[in-house]
């Protein structure tokens, strides 16, 4: 498929698609409310044999994702299992136990919790002494520009660390406000020089994992050409999953607001990151 389709509903296609790895923030809730219509059209999926795995770039493990679902209304049987980031990243942290760790971008909230690393027993360093760079985020996502840390990145650049990215958005909208994410500081360390391990997506390990779950869940191994990926995201769930291999879905709920001439500004938004969506919905719905 070379050009993007614009469906009215999930049902228009799911015939296609044996399994779906589904992208959280922005697709089904926004970090204050549930998107109701995008909550059934997975459930209806699932009604109707269908396997749903949700995929985010969350740097928490998928305990801590899943327990806010029940505030925020996202109801039972939306899904059948969920991999984030920060379990793939917990996977990369376990086998660097050993090295001494410079952690950056630590607060109380809840998106930067002890949860990512706690119980794996890491010694926390000050740079200087460090061999990995863990970066959460920023310590203060709603005041601070990512541009702030450039002199700090660089101190980590001149070290000859490796960065381990727990998150790699670079923003995402809580509400009607478009935070700052670790992927952010990744940016700029890159183009500082320096090297990034990412466990999310759009990059494999993320996406090894989410299918081994659903092999699971199936019983059997899934037919890969029959996965769809869905997202708010051009650079990291549309790209993944051109990345590797499998349909995408842009829905128009997450990062972009988007005006009335919805299907101009997916084709603009898309090509702007040199990506093509399989299919575009202003937000998912059955």
């Amino acid at each position: 498929m070379t050009t993007v389709q614009f469906p009215d509903g999930l049902s228009d296609i799911a015939s296609r698609y044996d399994a779906i790895l589904c992208d959280v923030w922005g697709v089904i809730h926004n970090g204050r409310s549930a998107f109701t219509e995008a909550c059934e059209a997975l459930k209806q999926f699932r009604e109707g044999g269908g396997h749903v795995c949700l995929i985010t770039n969350a740097p928490v493990p998928k305990a801590q994702v899943v327990s806010y679902f029940t505030p925020l209304g996202v109801p039972d049987g939306t899904f059948d299992d969920c991999v984030s980031s920060g379990d793939v990243c917990r996977e990369e942290l376990s086998r660097r136990r050993d090295q001494k760790i410079w952690r950056m971008g630590v607060d109380s909230s809840w998106e930067r919790d002890k949860h990512l690393y706690e119980g794996l027993g890491l010694d926390f360093v000050a740079p200087e002494e460090a061999e990995l760079l863990l970066c959460i985020g920023l310590k203060d996502q709603a005041n601070e520009h990512p541009e702030m840390y450039r002199n700090e990145l660089k101190t980590g650049v001149d070290l000859g660390l490796p960065m381990l990215c727990a998150n790699p958005d670079k923003q995402v909208r809580v509400g009607n406000r478009l935070y700052w994410c670790a992927g952010a500081l990744a940016e700029i360390y890159e183009e500082l020089g320096g090297s990034v391990i990412y466990p999310g997506k759009p990059h494999p390990a993320i996406y090894e994992t989410a299918l081994a779950h659903l092999d699971a869940i199936a019983g059997a191994p899934v037919d890969r050409s029959r996965v769809l990926c869905i997202g708010d995201s051009p650079s990291t769930d549309v790209r993944g999953a051109r990345l590797q291999g499998f349909d995408s879905l842009y829905v128009g709920t997450g990062l972009k607001e988007h005006g009335a001439d919805f299907r101009s500004e997916v084709i603009e938004l898309l090509a702007s990151y040199g990506e093509q969506a399989s299919w575009a919905m202003t937000g998912l719905r059955w």
